[in-house]
């Protein structure tokens, strides 16, 4: 017990709150407040959950020795110090790398700064073409025929186009239905979307090693939402089995959607000008305040 005591007043009365708190104070404490939530959402949904509770455990192991003077342990642990660093690095390298990629698609300078020129006029793909997506996937889930379509968004996904076989033609519910169909060259895997076209067919995705996903949950739904946890598109997933509707974005994966709901999804990363979007609401209103 008085080693206790004598390792709290060595080591824990050096901390004390300062008499006085400036504004940079309070800015710092919420910047380190709102790091450490999102580092620990990011190991929450990771394979580093579970090693972030044996590390836990190890550290409570060299606290003790601290706190009882076990000079051994301590001598050997700071001798493993630099070698057990790296060791993290390279065990969690998958998970570090998926957060730097995550990182680089937050565009915190464009959230700042909006710039417009480099959108897409009419915004990321028409209207017809959102529509010919929502009409393809209800008719193939009618006869339970599985698809999986990528919609990219604005990072660019030739890494996984040049798994496939190049397409190149403009999106219709026709030619997806024909991709999808049975017993064809072109319905294992993925299409990839770009705009107006399908650019490619037959692509491989990485799947999500996600623990939460459901168990019921096959080989397409995971390769939908392991696209959306690397890259920012949103991916379209029909069920081979129930024929239901799924959307897989941001790492997160949205199940049995009907017509309104997938509309809406799509209409999320379309990416509309501004004007538009007023020109559609006040048309929707004349169509219900007409008498």
């Amino acid at each position: 017990m008085e080693r206790i005591v004598e390792f709290i007043d060595k080591y824990l009365t050096v901390l004390h709150i300062p008499k006085h708190i400036l504004v940079t104070d309070y800015v710092e404490i919420i910047i380190i407040s709102f790091l450490v939530y999102q580092i620990l959402v990011w190991v929450r949904n990771t394979k580093a959950w579970a090693f972030l509770k044996g590390m836990l455990v190890i550290f409570a192991f060299l606290l003790v020795a601290a706190i009882f003077r076990m000079t051994t342990i301590l001598w050997i642990f700071d001798k493993i110090f630099q070698v057990f660093i790296v060791g993290i690095v390279v065990v969690l390298q998958p998970e570090l790398r998926r957060a730097l990629e995550q990182l680089g698609r937050k565009n915190f300078i464009s959230n700042l700064f909006s710039f417009d020129s480099g959108k897409v006029e009419g915004g990321l793909f028409s209207d017809k073409t959102k529509n010919e997506i929502v009409k393809a996937c209800f008719e193939m889930g009618k006869v339970k025929t599985g698809a999986l379509l990528v919609v990219e968004q604005n990072l660019s996904l030739a890494e996984y186009e040049r798994t496939g076989i190049e397409v190149d033609a403009i999106l219709t519910n026709q030619l997806l239905i024909n991709i999808f169909e049975h017993n064809t060259p072109l319905h294992d895997g993925a299409v990839i979307v770009r705009g107006d076209r399908v650019v490619s067919a037959t692509c491989y995705l990485p799947l999500s090693d996600n623990m939460a996903l459901s168990k019921e949950l096959g080989t397409r739904h995971r390769a939908g939402v392991g696209i959306s946890e690397v890259t920012d598109s949103l991916t379209v997933i029909v069920s081979e089995e129930t024929g239901r509707v799924s959307v897989a974005y941001e790492g997160k994966l949205y199940r049995n959607l009907n017509q309104d709901a997938l509309h809406e999804k799509l209409e999320m990363i379309q990416n509309k000008p501004s004007e538009e979007k007023k020109k559609k609401k006040r048309k929707g209103r004349g169509k219900h305040g007409e008498k």
